[in-house]
This record gives C-alpha cells, sequence and structure tokens, in this order.
C-alpha cells in the first residue's frame, strides 16, 4: 500500500524541548493501514513503512495516536535539513508499507 498527501510539520507538545517533529496521516488511509495491518503491528502498534519527503528517502515506523485514532509519522531532523523543512511548514509526504 501506498499513501500519497500534503500534511503540515508538528512538534509533540509532550517533548516540545526536543522538537519531535510530526506528520499526521489522512484519516482514511490510517484506518486502511490498521485494516491491512492487524496483528502484524509491533511495539506501541507501530507499523514499518518506507518514506519519501522531497528527495529524501528512508525507512521508519508510523504510530497510532493522532487526532481522531490517524497515525503519525516522525520526521528526523536530518530530512527536514535537507528538506528545508520546519514545524508549520507542509510536506509532499509518500508512505508505503513495508
Amino acid at each position: 500500500m501506498i499513501v500519497e498527501f500534503d500534511a503540515e510539520l508538528w512538534i509533540w507538545d509532550a517533548r516540545r524541548a526536543d522538537t519531535w517533529t510530526f506528520v499526521t496521516l489522512p484519516a482514511d488511509a490510517s484506518d486502511e493501514i490498521r485494516e491491512l495491518t492487524d496483528g502484524d503491528r509491533r511495539g506501541f502498534g507501530s507499523v514499518r513503512v518506507q518514506v519519501r519527503i522531497g528527495t529524501s528517502i528512508w525507512r521508519t515506523s508510523i504510530f497510532p495516536g493522532g487526532p481522531e485514532g490517524t497515525y503519525v509519522l516522525p520526521v528526523k531532523q536530518a530530512v527536514r535539513r535537507a528538506e528545508s523543512l520546519s514545524a508549520g511548514d507542509t510536506a509532499s509526504v509518500t508512505v508505503e508499507l513495508v
């Protein structure tokens, strides 16, 4: 499954000092991912994915916990720097289940 979407980067309130930065996956995609991975999730309900933002491609996990049961994707600092992104910016994101 591949999901393409645009989303605003935001900082997790509980770790603002550490600037943990995320984007939220769309609700309909989150529902479909949950159905496809039922029983195959890892710790904290995470799902392994490959992500592309701009020219940056990496593997990570998405986690449940966004609004209305959506998944959230951490966007690491190296990617934010490479793509000139900060919290509040909108990024075009491609997420593929692996």
